[in-house]
């Protein structure tokens, strides 16, 4: 079998090539968009990312040159037209490739922004000692509330348990192996609220949910103005699920503290690549930056070496699967977009 592999980089061929299989990867620099589809002429399926563009003509053009999987070597799917693929090609995605990359990277950059250590880094590379403007304060006995309580959330709660903070969760389908308390729980406690409590309640956010179009722009204007003066908001999930010109207005006005983002809404033209020799033409991401209290990452939470491990052998481990018995675990729901709450049979293909 022939792969076409987009958008890669040194690291994702460096990992693929350690996973001894009989598939054949074409490694293309571009991302999929309209413009490159053609490079995957002659193949039997293709492996994307997460700024790849699987839009319905993209699809089609897929279909059109016998294209009949794609791998999507990460969980978020949001990229691709599901419901558009179905009868035309099996799509497959990563569920947990490693939890704890993203959940931790989540709490390095809170850490990070909170106790002010980048501009420790910075001061003291040019011998300035001095301790003015560093001021954090503890996470002990903070509210924190958690946005999604799937895999990387529920884990992110646990490390958040040990500083002693306070949980508050939100998830349209609550985890039931999360252990909770009632509205007085103590230190370490964890307690399902819906999302304007949240709002209100918590000295920091962070967002673990998918991106759909109910969750698109979760936090806006309107939810920004019912949280606490000072919130600090993290983001290791999707860029869209912050509207980023609210968020710049927030931080303007002070009433965001600070902001963590590894993801943000138009990421896909600029994340991955090296501008320090460019102009970037978003205002909004260049004005982000430049604000004293904000940390950016280039959606870098994932990248660990266990991560990368685990997404070339599932990413594999599907292709295979699905091409020797006619399913697979991880092919994603063409009429909910889902596969852990999916009410379709196991063991059978979609079409």
């Amino acid at each position: 079998m022939k792969f076409a592999f987009f958008d890669t980089k040194d690291y994702d061929r460096a990992s693929f090539e350690k996973v001894s299989c009989d598939i054949e990867f074409k490694f293309f620099e571009p991302r999929l968009t309209e413009d490159t589809v053609e490079l995957a002429s002659g193949c039997d399926g293709i492996c994307v990312f997460v700024n790849d563009v699987i839009n319905k003509t993209v699809i089609d053009r897929l279909y059109e040159m016998g294209i009949k999987m794609i791998a999507l070597r990460c969980a978020g799917y949001n990229n691709v037209d599901i419901s558009y693929c179905k009868g035309k090609i099996h799509v497959f995605h990563v569920p947990a490739y490693s939890p704890y990359a993203v959940a931790e990277h989540a709490i390095a950059m809170l850490l990070t922004s909170v106790r002010r250590i980048h501009k420790a880094y910075n001061r003291t590379r040019d011998f300035n000692f001095s301790l003015k403007g560093l001021t954090g304060f503890d996470f002990h006995g903070k509210t924190i509330g958690v946005i999604g309580t799937g895999k990387i959330g529920k884990i992110f709660i646990s490390i958040c348990k040990g500083f002693g903070m306070r949980i508050l969760a939100y998830d349209k389908f609550p985890a039931k192996d999360i252990e909770t308390e009632g509205d007085q729980g103590g230190l370490g406690s964890v307690r399902y609220a819906d999302l304007d409590t949240i709002f209100e309640q918590s000295d920091i956010m962070s967002l673990h949910c998918p991106l759909t179009p109910e969750t698109n722009h979760l936090i806006n204007a309107d939810s920004i103005a019912k949280m606490k003066k000072g919130v600090v908001i993290i983001n290791t999930s999707r860029g869209a699920l912050i509207d980023a010109d609210a968020l710049l207005e927030g931080i303007k006005t002070r009433k965001i503290g600070a902001a963590c983002l590894d993801v943000y809404e138009e990421e896909a033209d600029i994340f991955f690549q090296d501008f320090s020799g460019h102009i970037v033409s978003d205002d909004t991401i260049a004005r982000l930056i430049t604000m004293p209290n904000v940390l950016v990452t280039s959606h870098q939470a994932f990248l660990t070496e266990e991560a990368l491990a685990n997404i070339a052998e599932t990413t594999i481990s599907n292709i295979k699967f699905f091409t020797e018995n006619g399913w697979c675990e991880n092919e994603l729901c063409y009429r909910c977009g889902e596969i852990e709450r999916c009410k379709k049979e196991k063991k059978q293909k979609c079409f």
